[in-house]
């Protein structure tokens, strides 16, 4: 795994063993948040870009099935490894069917550990790769039809989605109001009509407000760019 992709979630109760693993983990190069109950693993599965998901079956609030069905449910596909002390064949079948990916019996090897995540995080990488669109901090899913900034989802109507996927497979590219006209509404010339500027502004307000910095950029007379600053 590699630059972002080596944020891992671990989410454990038990202040030991989820000491032990922010420990191990971090020092192996990872970067490492840490989830002590099922709500908090919902909050933070939900605002972070994870590689990989550790998650302990049994929580204090929340078990892990039933946290690893919710974010399934709310599009997050980020690999689960379950680790836990349940390791009968119907339990780890329970837990692979409920949408985890890998399952490991405690107690168990670190290197084990190891292996399986940097595993799981190719495989996280390649999907990424092939299905997500990155321009900084902005995620355009091309499966799921949305799109994301610093893990916040932003809502866009269908119209919209395809105004940002067109100028993010574009990224740092010049796009002219004809282009988008085009390739977004499937006109092929200009009909005096301000729906261009009108769509763009939605967005941008969508993309850009309240954030750090700005992605979408207007080129004077000429169209629009995405660009993230550097």
């Amino acid at each position: 795994m590699t630059g972002a992709h080596r944020r891992i979630l671990v989410v454990e109760d038990d202040p030991e063993t989820a000491g032990q693993l922010v420990e191990e983990l971090t020092t192996s190069g990872y970067e490492v948040d840490l989830a002590a109950n099922g709500r908090e693993a919902l909050s933070q599965g939900a605002a972070r870009d994870y590689a990989v998901i550790t998650i302990d079956r049994m929580l204090p609030d929340i078990d892990g099935i039933t946290v690893m069905r919710q974010m399934r449910d709310d599009g997050i596909a980020v690999p689960f490894l379950i680790i836990s002390a349940l390791g009968e064949v119907d339990d780890r079948v329970r837990g692979l069917r409920a949408g985890g990916d890998d399952y490991l019996v405690k107690p168990f090897s670190f290197v084990e550990l190891l292996a399986r995540l940097e595993a799981l995080g190719r495989r996280s990488e390649t999907v990424a790769k092939e299905t997500i669109l990155r321009v900084g901090d902005l995620a355009v899913d091309l499966i799921a039809r949305t799109a994301s900034r610093g893990g916040r989802k932003i809502p866009l109507l269908p119209k919209e989605f395809q105004l940002l996927e067109y100028l993010a497979r574009n990224e740092g590219r010049v796009v002219s109001r004809a282009m988008l006209l085009q390739h977004v509404w499937d006109l092929h010339f200009d009909p005096s009509t301000n729906i261009i500027d009108v769509y763009v502004g939605r967005v941008r307000r969508k993309v850009d407000d309240q954030q750090a910095y700005p992605l979408i950029h207007t080129i004077r007379g000429i169209g629009y760019c995405l660009r993230a600053p550097g």
